[in-house]
């Protein structure tokens, strides 16, 4: 099939059970999207108890997928350049110091726990890893995910101080994620690469820091372009313009296009900059492009991640590998936020049981399985990918699903 033919077969899926859901089920978009194309596929599964035609149709068009040039070279641009644009600016700021370090030694804490954890646990089941591959699940699993922490949040009802912590951590913890991620990556597939402090620190540095610059300079010129002239649809164009143009030249200078589309949502989408650069008409018209484009972009990705199960390899052994590592990945984030919580707790009046609500509503989403399915077999690929799915298929559904339950029972309440 085409890519066109790809695209539309995957608008009309989604179109359809946007539709039910909404119609019926009435669940969070992201979770009852990701449900109906998991029970789709089983159908589908089902179907060949009588013809292969459908399932090896299906699982033909599945594998066509590049899943993780989709994700990270595609969508993941557009989403974390909306989340950002629509994120409280004034309370990312008032909180910028514990996102901060949430987002940098939060991951990596979390990524060392979660690696050596899984590192024992699965050579003591009998499936052989090496740390350095152990490490690479460590750095793929423990970024939260912002496509799916955004939406959910705001339904749960999460006070604001809370929110913007966790979806602060999430749109900058998945950009440093990744370029932990890609620097394990590098030394895992050459093995005779320079693995010094000094040369590791570069590639972080250059991949960070050049990410967080570029953001600020595309996020200025733009801000610029927008002030100087009053012109709705041109101005919605620039605001594109800039995200796929941007994140491509990211790529090309080896720096962060996550990192970049964040801070360049931040910048255009702080309300000061805003209400100076736009008419109240096209700001109304780019607030709304940028949150049709983000639920449909969200709506393709949640029924990729729902059909993705039909060209996975789940045997005995990793189901239940997976099933062990579930509280171990939530243990280790909880431990890996506790230090910054404890340092900033007073300063910044935080809520009872951040902690708790933060590893509860740092949900692991399609980033997750993209980073997985980027590995090579030499790496491990079959078991790091299944382990990587039923963690975030039980952290989309399970874990989303109980966010507003948990407040509850915390009695937490909105502010």
């Amino acid at each position: 099939m085409s890519i066109f033919e790809i695209i539309t077969l995957l608008t009309v899926i989604s179109a359809l059970f946007s539709y039910i859901n909404v119609r019926f089920f009435k669940l969070p978009t992201t979770i009852g999207l990701m449900i109906m194309a998991m029970i789709f596929t089983v159908g589908i599964s089902i179907s060949s108890l009588f013809t292969d035609v459908i399932l090896n149709n299906a699982v033909g068009i599945i594998s066509s997928i590049d899943f993780h040039d989709v994700l990270i070279d595609v969508m993941l641009s557009f989403l974390l350049f909306a989340g950002a644009l629509h994120t409280n600016f004034t309370q990312l700021k008032v909180q910028r110091y514990p996102i901060l370090m949430f987002a940098t030694v939060g991951v990596l804490v979390s990524t060392f726990l979660i690696g050596t954890v899984a590192y024992y646990l699965l050579n003591y089941m009998q499936l052989p890893i090496s740390y350095l591959q152990a490490l690479l699940f460590g750095a793929l699993i423990s970024p939260t995910d912002p496509i799916a922490v955004l939406g959910i949040l705001k339904q749960a009802g999460a006070p604001k101080k809370l929110e913007s912590k966790i979806v602060g951590e999430s749109l900058f913890n998945d950009g440093i994620g990744v370029v932990i991620f890609l620097t394990l990556f590098q030394l895992a597939a050459s093995p005779d690469a320079d693995i010094s402090f000094g040369h590791i620190g570069f590639l972080f540095l250059e991949e960070v820091g050049g990410g967080i610059l570029l953001g600020l300079a595309l996020g200025y010129v733009t801000y610029l372009m927008l002030k100087s002239i009053d012109d709705y649809e041109a101005e919605v164009m620039l605001t594109l313009a800039m995200v796929m143009g941007g994140y491509l030249l990211a790529s090309s200078l080896h720096f962060s296009g996550p990192l970049a589309m964040v801070v360049a949502g931040l910048f255009i989408g702080n309300d000061t900059r805003k209400e100076s650069s736009m008419s109240e008409i096209t700001e109304r018209y780019v607030d709304k492009f940028w949150e049709l484009l983000d639920v449909f972009i969200n709506a393709l990705l949640f029924v990729l991640i729902g059909l993705e199960i039909l060209i996975l390899s789940f045997k005995g052994n990793y189901i239940l590998a997976g099933a062990i590592l579930i509280p171990v990945a939530l243990i280790c984030r909880y431990l890996a936020l506790l230090w910054p919580i404890q340092l900033f707790k007073k300063k910044l009046d935080f809520i009872p049981k951040t902690g708790l609500i933060m590893t509860w509503g740092g949900l692991r989403g399609g980033i997750s399985i993209a980073l997985a399915l980027s590995l090579t077999t030499e790496m491990n690929r079959e078991l790091i990918v299944a382990i990587t799915y039923i963690i975030v298929v039980f952290s989309i559904i399970v874990q989303g699903l109980t966010v507003k339950k948990v407040l509850n029972l915390l009695k937490v309440k909105n502010e």
